[in-house]
């Protein structure tokens, strides 16, 4: 299984991914993971990644904790399948591919930048694989 995190939209800070690339180079310990820009108009995930599952980060999407979090990582990786999440950026993702994602999850009921949602989904994606291999993070 490979937990893949694509996010649009250049972070303003040169040092706001750092904590995100952190937490994927962590989660790289228990799956294959990665964390890269992408520009919608020159990427498509349902050619790229035909097999998985596609997971997108949108403010009306369904809300999971973190255990709920846990059994999605946890069916995917029973199930042999691939997860990609997408973040939007200053203008979210596009339209049509928010009726072609195969989940919509809301971090949270606020705004948050796009900037700080890659380090709480990076972290959860963690937390996860941390949980599931019995690691003493998640406690």
């Amino acid at each position: 299984m490979k937990l893949l995190l694509y996010y649009i939209g250049k972070a303003r800070d040169r040092h706001a991914n750092a904590m995100a690339e952190e937490y994927i180079k962590r989660s790289s310990r228990f799956a294959k993971c990665a964390m890269r820009e992408i520009q919608p108009r020159r990427f498509d995930p349902w050619i790229k990644h035909a097999s998985a599952s596609k997971i997108l980060l949108d403010p009306a999407g369904r809300a999971l904790d973190s255990a709920g979090f846990i059994l999605l990582v946890d069916k995917a990786e029973r199930d042999g399948r691939d997860l990609v999440f997408l973040i939007g950026g200053a203008d979210g993702l596009p339209e049509e591919w928010k009726k072609r994602a195969d989940l919509l999850v809301g971090l949270s009921a606020m705004t948050i930048p796009h900037e700080l949602a890659r380090v709480v989904l990076a972290e959860q994606i963690y937390r996860a694989l941390t949980a599931l291999r019995g690691h003493p993070y998640p406690r």
